[in-house]
Protein backbone atom coordinates (compact mmCIF):
# COMPACT_ATOMS: atom_id res chain seq x y z
CA UNK A 1 0.00 0.00 0.00
CA UNK A 2 0.99 3.59 -0.52
CA UNK A 3 2.86 5.13 2.47
CA UNK A 4 0.24 8.42 1.58
CA UNK A 5 -2.77 9.50 0.14
CA UNK A 6 -3.93 8.98 -3.40
CA UNK A 7 -3.06 11.65 -6.10
CA UNK A 8 -4.63 11.37 -9.03
CA UNK A 9 -3.00 12.85 -12.00
CA UNK A 10 -4.54 10.75 -15.03
CA UNK A 11 -7.29 13.12 -15.98
CA UNK A 12 -6.46 13.28 -19.58
CA UNK A 13 -7.24 9.72 -19.49
CA UNK A 14 -10.70 9.66 -17.38
CA UNK A 15 -11.53 12.44 -14.81
CA UNK A 16 -11.99 11.49 -11.06
CA UNK A 17 -12.93 12.42 -8.94
CA UNK A 18 -16.04 13.93 -10.34
CA UNK A 19 -17.85 16.90 -8.78
CA UNK A 20 -20.59 16.02 -6.47
CA UNK A 21 -23.46 17.13 -8.51
CA UNK A 22 -22.53 14.70 -11.48
CA UNK A 23 -23.02 11.75 -8.94
CA UNK A 24 -25.47 13.35 -7.95
CA UNK A 25 -27.63 13.45 -11.30
CA UNK A 26 -26.24 9.72 -12.04
CA UNK A 27 -28.22 8.54 -8.95
CA UNK A 28 -31.45 10.78 -9.57
CA UNK A 29 -30.97 9.59 -13.88
CA UNK A 30 -31.28 5.94 -12.03
CA UNK A 31 -33.69 6.43 -9.76
CA UNK A 32 -36.67 7.08 -12.13
CA UNK A 33 -37.81 5.71 -15.59
CA UNK A 34 -35.96 6.57 -18.91
CA UNK A 35 -37.79 9.90 -20.26
CA UNK A 36 -37.20 11.61 -23.81
CA UNK A 37 -39.42 12.38 -26.22
CA UNK A 38 -40.83 9.97 -28.55
CA UNK A 39 -39.56 7.10 -26.31
CA UNK A 40 -42.33 6.88 -23.58
CA UNK A 41 -45.92 8.31 -22.81
CA UNK A 42 -44.60 9.02 -19.16
CA UNK A 43 -44.56 12.39 -17.73
CA UNK A 44 -42.04 11.97 -14.55
CA UNK A 45 -38.47 12.12 -15.30
CA UNK A 46 -36.04 14.46 -17.06
CA UNK A 47 -35.58 14.60 -20.73
CA UNK A 48 -31.43 14.20 -20.13
CA UNK A 49 -30.64 14.03 -23.92
CA UNK A 50 -32.34 17.37 -24.77
CA UNK A 51 -30.70 18.67 -21.56
CA UNK A 52 -27.14 17.54 -22.39
CA UNK A 53 -27.47 18.92 -25.58
CA UNK A 54 -28.55 21.82 -25.10
CA UNK A 55 -26.04 22.93 -22.49
CA UNK A 56 -23.42 21.19 -24.83
CA UNK A 57 -24.48 23.37 -27.16
CA UNK A 58 -24.08 26.87 -24.99
CA UNK A 59 -20.87 25.12 -24.05
CA UNK A 60 -19.05 25.77 -27.24
CA UNK A 61 -21.12 28.16 -28.76
CA UNK A 62 -23.24 25.92 -31.40
CA UNK A 63 -26.42 25.21 -32.54
CA UNK A 64 -28.74 22.31 -30.76
CA UNK A 65 -29.62 21.02 -33.99
CA UNK A 66 -25.88 20.32 -34.71
CA UNK A 67 -24.85 18.40 -31.56
CA UNK A 68 -24.81 14.75 -32.24
CA UNK A 69 -24.17 12.44 -29.34
CA UNK A 70 -21.97 8.89 -29.36
CA UNK A 71 -20.53 6.23 -27.14
CA UNK A 72 -17.43 8.10 -26.80
CA UNK A 73 -15.19 9.94 -29.14
CA UNK A 74 -13.46 7.71 -30.73
CA UNK A 75 -16.81 6.04 -31.72
CA UNK A 76 -17.32 9.62 -33.40
CA UNK A 77 -14.26 9.81 -35.10
CA UNK A 78 -15.24 6.54 -36.66
CA UNK A 79 -18.90 7.50 -37.35
CA UNK A 80 -17.19 10.88 -39.29
CA UNK A 81 -14.59 9.30 -41.31
CA UNK A 82 -16.28 5.84 -42.52
CA UNK A 83 -18.89 8.72 -43.35
CA UNK A 84 -17.14 10.91 -45.09
CA UNK A 85 -15.32 8.26 -47.25
CA UNK A 86 -18.68 6.66 -48.08
CA UNK A 87 -19.50 10.02 -49.43
CA UNK A 88 -15.96 10.58 -50.72
CA UNK A 89 -14.53 7.05 -52.01
CA UNK A 90 -10.58 7.00 -52.30
CA UNK A 91 -10.40 10.08 -52.10
CA UNK A 92 -6.73 11.73 -50.37
CA UNK A 93 -6.99 12.22 -46.34
CA UNK A 94 -4.96 14.30 -44.15
CA UNK A 95 -3.80 13.47 -40.60
CA UNK A 96 -0.79 14.80 -38.75
CA UNK A 97 2.11 12.92 -36.21
CA UNK A 98 0.38 14.60 -33.11
CA UNK A 99 -2.65 12.65 -33.47
CA UNK A 100 -4.00 9.76 -31.41
CA UNK A 101 -4.91 5.85 -32.43
CA UNK A 102 -8.31 6.89 -32.66
CA UNK A 103 -7.45 8.55 -35.33
CA UNK A 104 -4.44 6.87 -37.01
CA UNK A 105 -6.02 3.30 -36.43
CA UNK A 106 -9.30 4.21 -38.65
CA UNK A 107 -7.57 6.14 -41.24
CA UNK A 108 -4.71 3.78 -41.69
CA UNK A 109 -7.26 0.61 -41.93
CA UNK A 110 -8.97 2.81 -44.29
CA UNK A 111 -5.70 2.58 -46.48
CA UNK A 112 -4.76 -0.38 -45.92
CA UNK A 113 -8.14 -1.37 -48.03
CA UNK A 114 -7.52 0.59 -50.40
CA UNK A 115 -10.52 3.03 -49.72
CA UNK A 116 -8.35 6.15 -49.37
CA UNK A 117 -4.92 7.41 -49.72
CA UNK A 118 -3.08 8.82 -46.58
CA UNK A 119 -0.58 11.36 -45.84
CA UNK A 120 0.57 11.68 -42.49
CA UNK A 121 1.95 15.70 -41.15
CA UNK A 122 4.92 15.55 -39.63
CA UNK A 123 5.65 18.01 -36.28
CA UNK A 124 7.82 20.86 -36.27
CA UNK A 125 10.41 20.60 -33.81
CA UNK A 126 10.47 24.20 -32.85
CA UNK A 127 6.58 24.13 -32.11
CA UNK A 128 5.75 20.99 -31.25
CA UNK A 129 2.74 21.05 -33.83
CA UNK A 130 1.82 20.95 -37.47
CA UNK A 131 1.76 24.47 -38.95
CA UNK A 132 -0.96 25.26 -41.08
CA UNK A 133 1.59 26.19 -43.98
CA UNK A 134 2.36 22.51 -43.69
CA UNK A 135 -1.16 21.34 -43.99
CA UNK A 136 -1.63 23.26 -47.29
CA UNK A 137 1.65 22.20 -48.86
CA UNK A 138 0.72 18.46 -48.56
CA UNK A 139 -2.80 19.23 -50.37
CA UNK A 140 -2.72 17.18 -53.71
CA UNK A 141 -5.93 17.14 -56.16
CA UNK A 142 -7.75 14.47 -54.53
CA UNK A 143 -7.50 15.79 -50.93
CA UNK A 144 -10.99 15.99 -48.99
CA UNK A 145 -10.86 15.23 -45.98
CA UNK A 146 -8.19 16.48 -43.07
CA UNK A 147 -8.51 15.26 -39.58
CA UNK A 148 -6.22 16.75 -36.54
CA UNK A 149 -6.58 16.72 -32.99
CA UNK A 150 -7.13 20.54 -31.10
CA UNK A 151 -4.74 19.44 -28.12
CA UNK A 152 -2.05 17.12 -28.02
CA UNK A 153 -2.86 13.97 -25.30
CA UNK A 154 1.30 13.38 -24.73
CA UNK A 155 2.31 16.94 -25.18
CA UNK A 156 -0.04 19.09 -23.92
CA UNK A 157 0.24 21.11 -27.34
CA UNK A 158 -2.73 23.39 -29.16
CA UNK A 159 -2.95 23.48 -32.42
CA UNK A 160 -3.80 26.15 -35.18
CA UNK A 161 -7.19 24.62 -36.26
CA UNK A 162 -8.36 28.08 -36.96
CA UNK A 163 -5.82 28.80 -39.21
CA UNK A 164 -5.14 25.48 -40.63
CA UNK A 165 -9.43 25.66 -41.92
CA UNK A 166 -9.26 28.74 -43.42
CA UNK A 167 -6.11 27.60 -45.79
CA UNK A 168 -7.87 23.97 -46.55
CA UNK A 169 -11.11 25.89 -46.65
CA UNK A 170 -9.69 27.17 -50.12
CA UNK A 171 -9.26 24.14 -51.75
CA UNK A 172 -13.21 22.58 -50.25
CA UNK A 173 -11.41 20.23 -47.80
CA UNK A 174 -13.05 19.02 -44.97
CA UNK A 175 -11.78 19.55 -41.09
CA UNK A 176 -12.60 17.21 -38.44
CA UNK A 177 -10.84 18.56 -35.46
CA UNK A 178 -10.36 16.19 -32.03
CA UNK A 179 -11.57 17.86 -29.14
CA UNK A 180 -10.69 15.31 -26.93
CA UNK A 181 -7.88 17.14 -24.56
CA UNK A 182 -9.45 20.55 -26.06
CA UNK A 183 -13.19 20.67 -24.04
CA UNK A 184 -13.47 21.42 -20.71
CA UNK A 185 -9.88 22.86 -20.66
CA UNK A 186 -9.70 25.42 -22.85
CA UNK A 187 -12.54 28.01 -24.17
CA UNK A 188 -13.63 26.17 -27.61
CA UNK A 189 -15.80 28.42 -29.61
CA UNK A 190 -17.15 26.38 -32.45
CA UNK A 191 -18.17 29.20 -34.50
CA UNK A 192 -14.87 30.80 -35.05
CA UNK A 193 -12.88 27.85 -34.52
CA UNK A 194 -13.45 27.01 -38.08
CA UNK A 195 -13.93 23.39 -38.00
CA UNK A 196 -16.61 21.39 -39.99
CA UNK A 197 -16.78 18.92 -37.11
CA UNK A 198 -15.84 18.63 -34.03
CA UNK A 199 -15.50 15.68 -31.34
CA UNK A 200 -15.82 15.71 -27.88
CA UNK A 201 -15.63 13.19 -25.15
CA UNK A 202 -17.17 13.19 -21.98
CA UNK A 203 -15.47 11.28 -19.44
CA UNK A 204 -12.34 13.56 -19.36
CA UNK A 205 -12.91 17.64 -18.77
CA UNK A 206 -16.24 17.78 -19.56
CA UNK A 207 -16.87 15.71 -15.99
CA UNK A 208 -19.07 13.54 -16.65
CA UNK A 209 -18.91 9.48 -17.38
CA UNK A 210 -17.34 6.53 -19.54
CA UNK A 211 -19.79 6.04 -22.67
CA UNK A 212 -20.92 9.51 -23.61
CA UNK A 213 -19.57 11.88 -26.24
CA UNK A 214 -20.49 13.13 -29.65
CA UNK A 215 -20.01 15.77 -32.04
CA UNK A 216 -20.74 19.15 -33.40
CA UNK A 217 -21.08 19.59 -37.21
CA UNK A 218 -22.28 22.14 -39.01
CA UNK A 219 -25.42 21.72 -40.41
CA UNK A 220 -24.99 23.05 -44.06
CA UNK A 221 -21.95 20.57 -43.94
CA UNK A 222 -23.75 17.73 -42.57
CA UNK A 223 -24.55 16.42 -46.58
CA UNK A 224 -20.74 15.79 -46.71
CA UNK A 225 -21.06 12.71 -44.42
CA UNK A 226 -23.44 9.50 -44.84
CA UNK A 227 -24.92 7.91 -41.67
CA UNK A 228 -23.07 4.36 -41.27
CA UNK A 229 -25.39 3.51 -38.55
CA UNK A 230 -29.34 2.84 -38.81
CA UNK A 231 -31.91 2.47 -36.31
CA UNK A 232 -35.01 4.04 -34.64
CA UNK A 233 -34.63 7.72 -33.31
CA UNK A 234 -38.02 8.38 -31.79
CA UNK A 235 -39.25 10.32 -34.76
CA UNK A 236 -40.59 9.74 -38.35
CA UNK A 237 -41.19 5.87 -37.06
CA UNK A 238 -43.53 5.27 -40.34
CA UNK A 239 -40.08 6.21 -42.51
CA UNK A 240 -38.06 3.06 -43.53
CA UNK A 241 -35.00 5.12 -44.14
CA UNK A 242 -32.67 7.07 -41.59
CA UNK A 243 -34.42 10.47 -41.12
CA UNK A 244 -31.60 13.36 -43.05
CA UNK A 245 -32.57 15.91 -40.30
CA UNK A 246 -30.09 16.48 -37.57
CA UNK A 247 -29.56 15.27 -34.93
CA UNK A 248 -31.29 12.00 -35.74
CA UNK A 249 -29.34 11.76 -39.22
CA UNK A 250 -26.69 10.57 -37.31
CA UNK A 251 -28.26 9.05 -33.76
CA UNK A 252 -29.64 5.62 -33.79
CA UNK A 253 -31.24 3.99 -30.90
CA UNK A 254 -31.67 4.19 -27.20
CA UNK A 255 -29.59 6.64 -26.11
CA UNK A 256 -27.25 6.97 -22.75
CA UNK A 257 -29.41 8.55 -20.47
CA UNK A 258 -27.66 8.21 -17.21
CA UNK A 259 -24.21 9.16 -18.87
CA UNK A 260 -25.83 12.16 -20.54
CA UNK A 261 -27.14 13.60 -16.97
CA UNK A 262 -23.53 12.93 -15.90
CA UNK A 263 -22.30 15.08 -18.97
CA UNK A 264 -25.66 18.06 -18.50
CA UNK A 265 -24.12 17.88 -14.85
CA UNK A 266 -20.42 18.21 -15.71
CA UNK A 267 -20.82 21.23 -18.12
CA UNK A 268 -23.12 22.70 -15.67
CA UNK A 269 -20.01 22.55 -13.06
CA UNK A 270 -17.49 24.18 -15.54
CA UNK A 271 -20.20 26.88 -15.98
CA UNK A 272 -20.48 27.49 -12.31
CA UNK A 273 -16.45 27.64 -12.33
CA UNK A 274 -16.16 29.67 -15.34
CA UNK A 275 -13.77 27.75 -18.11
CA UNK A 276 -11.53 30.77 -18.41
CA UNK A 277 -10.75 30.16 -14.29
CA UNK A 278 -10.33 26.34 -14.60
CA UNK A 279 -7.24 27.42 -17.49
CA UNK A 280 -5.88 29.81 -15.52
CA UNK A 281 -5.78 26.81 -12.30
CA UNK A 282 -4.04 24.53 -14.79
CA UNK A 283 -1.65 25.98 -16.32
CA UNK A 284 -0.37 28.30 -12.63
CA UNK A 285 -0.34 23.92 -11.17
CA UNK A 286 1.15 23.03 -14.65
CA UNK A 287 3.86 25.42 -14.16
CA UNK A 288 4.72 24.35 -11.06
CA UNK A 289 4.79 21.43 -11.42
CA UNK A 290 7.50 22.03 -14.16
CA UNK A 291 9.41 24.60 -12.02
CA UNK A 292 10.18 21.60 -9.87
CA UNK A 293 10.86 19.05 -12.03
CA UNK A 294 13.18 21.50 -13.88
CA UNK A 295 15.43 21.39 -10.96
CA UNK A 296 16.90 18.18 -11.38
CA UNK A 297 19.00 17.24 -14.19
CA UNK A 298 17.70 13.74 -15.18
CA UNK A 299 14.67 14.65 -15.77
CA UNK A 300 13.58 15.30 -19.30
CA UNK A 301 9.87 17.21 -19.84
CA UNK A 302 8.99 17.01 -23.14
CA UNK A 303 7.29 20.46 -23.61
CA UNK A 304 7.84 22.99 -21.18
CA UNK A 305 5.11 25.21 -22.47
CA UNK A 306 1.90 23.22 -22.69
CA UNK A 307 -1.21 24.73 -23.46
CA UNK A 308 -3.64 22.56 -21.76
CA UNK A 309 -3.11 20.59 -18.66
CA UNK A 310 -0.68 17.68 -19.39
CA UNK A 311 3.24 17.23 -18.31
CA UNK A 312 5.40 14.13 -20.35
CA UNK A 313 8.21 13.45 -18.91
CA UNK A 314 11.14 11.20 -18.45
CA UNK A 315 13.91 9.93 -16.18
CA UNK A 316 17.06 9.15 -17.19
CA UNK A 317 18.14 5.58 -16.91
CA UNK A 318 14.63 4.63 -16.06
CA UNK A 319 11.42 2.98 -18.14
CA UNK A 320 8.76 5.14 -17.71
CA UNK A 321 6.52 2.09 -16.85
CA UNK A 322 8.75 1.52 -13.76
CA UNK A 323 8.73 5.05 -12.63
CA UNK A 324 4.74 5.09 -12.90
CA UNK A 325 5.12 1.65 -11.10
CA UNK A 326 7.12 3.56 -8.13
CA UNK A 327 5.24 6.72 -8.02
CA UNK A 328 2.03 4.74 -7.44
CA UNK A 329 3.24 2.13 -5.09
CA UNK A 330 5.21 4.50 -2.86
CA UNK A 331 3.57 8.02 -3.06
CA UNK A 332 0.15 7.28 -4.31
CA UNK A 333 0.57 9.23 -7.28
CA UNK A 334 -1.30 7.76 -10.12
CA UNK A 335 -0.04 8.91 -13.62
CA UNK A 336 -0.04 7.25 -17.13
CA UNK A 337 2.93 5.98 -18.84
CA UNK A 338 4.05 4.24 -22.00
CA UNK A 339 3.11 5.71 -25.42
CA UNK A 340 -0.27 7.24 -24.29
CA UNK A 341 -2.00 5.93 -27.79
CA UNK A 342 -0.26 8.22 -29.84
CA UNK A 343 2.87 6.14 -31.03
CA UNK A 344 3.87 8.85 -34.25
CA UNK A 345 4.36 11.88 -31.04
CA UNK A 346 6.62 9.63 -29.38
CA UNK A 347 8.81 8.54 -32.05
CA UNK A 348 9.33 12.75 -32.79
CA UNK A 349 10.14 13.89 -29.03
CA UNK A 350 11.97 10.71 -27.10
CA UNK A 351 12.41 7.74 -30.22
CA UNK A 352 9.40 5.63 -29.20
CA UNK A 353 10.35 4.89 -25.79
CA UNK A 354 7.20 6.59 -24.03
CA UNK A 355 6.92 8.99 -21.37
CA UNK A 356 5.29 9.23 -18.17
CA UNK A 357 2.29 11.52 -18.06
CA UNK A 358 1.05 13.85 -15.20
CA UNK A 359 -2.70 15.50 -16.33
CA UNK A 360 -4.61 17.96 -13.72
CA UNK A 361 -7.94 18.37 -13.68
CA UNK A 362 -10.15 21.54 -12.12
CA UNK A 363 -10.67 19.22 -9.06
CA UNK A 364 -6.20 18.65 -8.54
CA UNK A 365 -5.58 20.58 -5.39
CA UNK A 366 -2.44 22.70 -5.18
CA UNK A 367 -1.38 20.77 -2.38
CA UNK A 368 -1.93 17.47 -4.53
CA UNK A 369 1.00 19.33 -7.17
CA UNK A 370 3.12 19.88 -4.12
CA UNK A 371 3.46 16.31 -2.89
CA UNK A 372 3.57 15.07 -6.47
CA UNK A 373 6.27 17.45 -7.86
CA UNK A 374 8.62 15.84 -4.27
CA UNK A 375 7.87 12.41 -5.36
CA UNK A 376 9.01 12.73 -8.86
CA UNK A 377 12.25 14.87 -7.64
CA UNK A 378 12.87 12.08 -4.60
CA UNK A 379 12.81 9.41 -7.75
CA UNK A 380 14.64 11.15 -10.05
CA UNK A 381 17.12 11.90 -7.18
CA UNK A 382 17.59 8.50 -6.15
CA UNK A 383 18.08 7.34 -10.05
CA UNK A 384 20.89 10.04 -10.26
CA UNK A 385 22.48 8.82 -6.73
CA UNK A 386 22.60 4.91 -8.05
CA UNK A 387 24.11 6.08 -11.51
CA UNK A 388 26.82 7.96 -9.02
CA UNK A 389 27.59 5.04 -7.23
CA UNK A 390 27.40 2.37 -9.95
Amino acid sequence: MPEHPLIYLNNAATTWPKPPEVTEAVQEALSLPAFGTGRTAGTEGTDYVSLAREKTAQLFNAEEDEICFTHNATDALNLLIRGFIEKHPHCHVLTTALDHNSVLRPLHEFAKRGDITLSVIPIDKKTGTISPKAAADAVTDETKLIVMNHAGNVTGAVQDVRETARLLHKEDIFLIADGSQSAGHIRCDLKSLGADAFVFTGHKALFGITGTGGFRIQESRSEEIEPVRFGGTGTLSGNLYQPREMPERFEAGTQNFTGLAALAAGISYIEKRGIDEIHEQGMRQSAFLISELKEEENIVIHNEHPKVHVISFAIDGLCPDDIGFILSRKYGVVTRTGLHCAPLVHEAIDGGHGSVRMSLSALTTDEECEAAAAAVREVAERAASSVRSA
